[in-house]
C-alpha cells in the first residue's frame, strides 16, 4: 500500500519547510574534527549553526524541545492503535520521514499472549518497512536532485532486499543485543554483527551513526525489534536520538502486548458466544429452518442474543430467539445459562408462558438486574397452529404466501428478571407457505433510528423480497435472511443480531391417522389393526409387518403401565413416524433381557428395526416415538 502522508502529528513534513528543504551535499560538509556546520533536530533535517566550530545555546535548547514534541506526539499516534497492525503502522508513521529516512519493524513468530510460554526457537519476521524515497516526476526545470519529494512509504522494487526471516541464535550477536534491551548505534561492536545477522546477507549494514538497533521489549519478554535508518545524505543520529528511539520502543512494545492479549480475549469471547449458540438447526417435520447471527462492531462484538429451535413431541417445534442486556462476557454467560434453561423446560413440554415464567425465576436467581427480553413460540404443524408468548421482545414478523407482511400482535409483556410478572401466551393461525421471522432488536434498532421504525422496514423488506419471487411461491429461506441483513447500514451495527426464519409446510390432515385406546389388554390388537388400515390406505402396505410389530411392544408396554386413555398416530411426511402417549411419567430404557426373562425385549425390537426412536416425558406423561424409512428396507 502505497501513501502520501501530509503531516505528522502537527509537524509538516521536510519538504514543506522552507528553512529545511534543502539538504547540504556530502562533498560540501566541512572537514575536520570541528564541529559540523549542520546540526540535526528532531526531524533529522539539518539546521545552521551561528558559527562553524562554535557551539550554540539556542540551537541546541530548540532541538531538544523539539525531539521532546516529537516524542509526545509519535507516542500519542502509537497509542491511538488498537489492534497490532494500527500500532506498527503508527509507530512507522511517526518516524518516517521525522525521526528516519527508513524502518525495518521485525516481530517474534508466533507473538506469545500474555503468560505463555514463547515458541522455540525464536524466530523474528519482518511485519512492516517503510522507507522515504524521491519521487520520479519532477517537472521541467525545477529538477533538484537535493530537494525533498513528497514521502513514499512501503517497499517498492527498488529497495534492496531484506530477510523475512530470521533466527535469533542463543549466544549469537544479534541475541547478545536484544538481551540487552537499550537501543544501540549501528556502529556499536555488538550491532556490527547484529544487523547482518538481522537484515540478511543481501542487505548491506549502514555505516556510522546512520543506523540505530532498537529492542522491542514487551512486558516480560523481548518480542521483536525496529532498525532505524538514515540516509547518507542526511545528518547521522545524535546520542540523544538512541533516548527517542527508545521511547518510541517501548511505547510499541507495550502497545503489541496488550493488543496481542486483547485479539486473544475478543477471540476467546466470539467463541464463547458462538459455542453457546446451535452448531446446526434441527429439520423438524412440518417446518424448514434458517438462521443467522452478527456480532456487534469490533469495540463491542461480545453479547448476550440467541436462537434456538427445539423438536418436541407431536411433531412440533419450540422457536426460541433472546437478547441479554449488556455487552460482556458476564451477558454472554447468562446467555448461555438462559438458554440450557429455556431447552430443559422445553423438553417439559410446557406451554410457553410458563417457560418463560421459569425463565423470569431463573435469571433472578442468576442476580440483580439480570435482564433479557425473550419471545417463544412452539408451532403445531398438524394443527397449522403457533402459540406465542414475549417478554419484552421486538415482535416477529409474518410473511404470508401471497407477499403480505404483518407484525403479528403479541402481548410485549415484561422483560425477564423483573420478576413477579405473569405472561400471557396467543394462538395464532399458521398458514402452510407462511415464513415467521424472529429477530432481536439489533436489527431493527440502532443510533440512526428507533425501534418501531426498524421494524415498519423490516416489514417492507419482507414484502419486497417476496413480490420478487411471485405470489405462489415464498422466497428461499437463506436468501431471505441474507437479503434481511442487507437492510443494516454502516451505523447499524452497534448491537449483535440474532435471526431465526421459519417456513411453515405443515402436514396435510390426509395424512396424520390418530386414536384414542382404553388401557385395555385387547388395546395392543386394536392398534396393530387401526395401524394396518391406515398403511392401506397410503399404499405402505410394505410397512405392514414391521410396523404392526412395533406399535404393539409400544403400546403395550404403555397400557402396562397408564390410566387414562393411552393415543395412537401416525404421520406420513418423507418418513413414517408414530407416536405412543400415555399418563405414566416414567420413560422406557432399553436393558438386556436374560434368557430366564419373559419379557424387556420390546425396545430391543424397536432399536433394531425402527430408523430413530425415542422418548419424550410430558407434564402430563409421556410420549414414545419411533420413525421408519419410506422405502422398503432401508434404514
Amino acid at each position: 500500500m502505497t501513501e502520501h502522508p501530509t503531516s505528522h502529528e502537527g509537524h509538516r513534513p521536510l519538504a514543506a519547510r522552507p528553512q529545511e528543504r534543502t539538504r547540504p551535499r556530502q562533498q560540501d560538509a566541512a572537514p575536520g574534527p570541528a564541529t559540523p556546520a549542520a546540526i540535526p533536530g528532531p526531524a533529522g533535517a539539518p539546521r545552521a549553526s551561528a558559527a562553524v566550530g562554535v557551539p550554540d545555546p539556542q540551537a541546541a535548547s530548540r532541538r531538544e524541545g523539539d525531539r521532546l514534541r516529537f516524542v509526545g506526539a509519535a507516542t500519542r499516534r502509537i497509542a491511538r492503535g488498537i489492534d497490532l497492525d494500527e500500532i506498527v503502522l503508527g509507530l512507522c508513521r511517526a518516524s518516517v520521514p521525522t525521526f528516519c529516512d527508513e524502518i525495518l519493524i521485525y516481530l517474534r513468530d508466533p507473538l506469545p499472549v500474555g503468560d505463555e510460554r514463547p515458541v522455540e526457537p525464536f524466530v523474528l519476521r519482518l511485519r512492516r518497512s517503510d522507507r522515504l524515497r524521491l519521487t520520479e516526476e519532477e517537472p521541467d526545470g525545477l529538477h533538484d536532485p537535493e530537494r525533498l519529494r513528497p514521502p513514499v512509504t512501503d517497499p517498492g522494487p527498488d529497495l534492496l532486499p531484506v530477510a523475512e526471516l530470521c533466527e535469533v541464535r542463543t549466544g549469537g550477536a544479534l541475541g547478545e543485543v536484544l538481551r540487552g534491551v537499550r537501543p544501540v548505534f549501528g556502529d556499536n561492536a555488538a550491532a556490527r554483527a547484529a544487523l547482518p545477522e538481522l537484515l540478511g546477507a543481501g542487505r548491506p549494514a549502514p555505516t556510522g551513526h546512520r543506523a540505530i538497533l532498537a529492542p522491542l521489549r514487551g512486558r516480560r519478554r523481548v518480542i521483536g525489534s525496529a532498525v532505524f535508518l538514515r540516509a547518507t545524505d542526511r545528518t547521522p543520529f545524535e546520542a540523544n536520538d538512541l533516548l527517542v528511539a527508545a521511547q518510541l520502543a517501548t511505547h510499541t512494545a507495550l502497545g503489541i502486548d496488550k493488543a496481542v492479549l486483547y485479539g486473544r480475549e475478543a477471540y476467546i469471547a466470539d467463541e464463547l458466544q458462538r459455542t453457546m449458540l446451535p452448531d446446526s438447526l434441527p429439520q423438524p417435520t412440518g417446518v424448514r429452518l434458517a438462521s443467522r447471527y452478527l456480532p456487534a462492531a469490533e469495540t463491542a462484538r461480545v453479547g448476550g442474543d440467541w436462537y434456538d429451535a427445539i423438536p418436541l413431541p407431536g411433531s412440533r417445534v419450540a422457536l426460541v430467539v433472546g437478547d441479554v442486556m449488556g455487552h460482556s462476557m458476564t451477558s454472554a454467560a447468562i446467555m448461555g445459562q438462559l438458554r440450557t434453561t429455556a431447552q430443559t423446560l422445553a423438553g417439559l413440554d410446557l406451554p410457553p408462558q410458563e417457560v418463560l415464567h421459569h425463565l423470569d425465576e431463573q435469571a433472578q436467581r442468576l442476580g440483580e438486574n439480570r435482564m433479557a427480553t425473550c419471545l417463544y413460540a412452539v408451532y403445531d404443524p398438524v394443527a397449522h397452529r403457533i402459540t406465542v408468548a414475549n417478554a419484552g421482545h421486538p415482535p416477529p414478523v409474518l410473511l404470508h404466501l401471497g407477499g403480505r407482511a404483518e407484525v403479528l400482535d403479541v402481548p410485549p409483556n415484561a422483560p425477564i428478571g423483573v420478576g413477579g410478572v405473569d405472561f400471557e401466551a396467543v394462538e395464532l393461525e399458521a398458514p402452510a407457505g407462511g415464513t415467521l421471522l424472529l429477530y432481536t432488536d439489533g436489527l431493527v434498532e440502532s443510533r440512526l433510528r428507533d425501534v418501531w421504525t426498524g421494524i415498519e422496514q423490516l416489514r417492507e423488506r419482507l414484502a419486497a423480497t417476496a413480490r420478487l419471487t411471485g405470489p405462489d411461491h415464498s422466497p428461499p429461506l437463506e436468501a431471505l435472511c441474507d437479503d434481511v441483513l442487507d437492510m443494516l447500514g454502516p451505523g447499524d451495527r452497534d448491537d449483535d443480531i440474532a435471526l431465526l426464519a421459519a417456513r411453515f409446510d405443515g402436514i396435510a390432515p390426509n395424512d396424520v391417522a390418530y386414536w384414542s385406546l382404553d388401557p385395555e389388554d385387547s388395546a395392543p390388537s386394536r392398534a396393530r389393526k387401526l395401524a394396518r388400515g391406515a398403511l392401506e390406505r397410503w399404499n405402505m402396505e410394505h410397512l405392514s409387518d414391521e410396523v404392526e410389530l412395533l406399535v404393539s411392544e409400544v403400546v403395550t408396554n404403555a397400557v402396562r403401565y397408564a390410566e387414562r386413555p393411552v393415543t395412537l398416530r401416525l404421520l406420513r411426511t418423507d418418513i413414517l413416524r408414530c407416536e405412543v402417549g400415555d399418563d405414566s411419567p416414567q420413560l422406557p430404557r432399553q436393558r438386556r433381557a436374560r434368557e430366564t426373562d419373559e419379557g424387556g425385549r420390546g425396545l430391543m425390537l424397536v432399536n433394531r428395526l425402527a430408523r430413530r426412536w425415542g422418548a419424550t416425558r410430558l407434564s402430563s406423561g409421556k410420549v414414545v416415538w419411533f420413525e421408519m424409512a419410506m422405502a422398503a428396507g432401508a434404514q
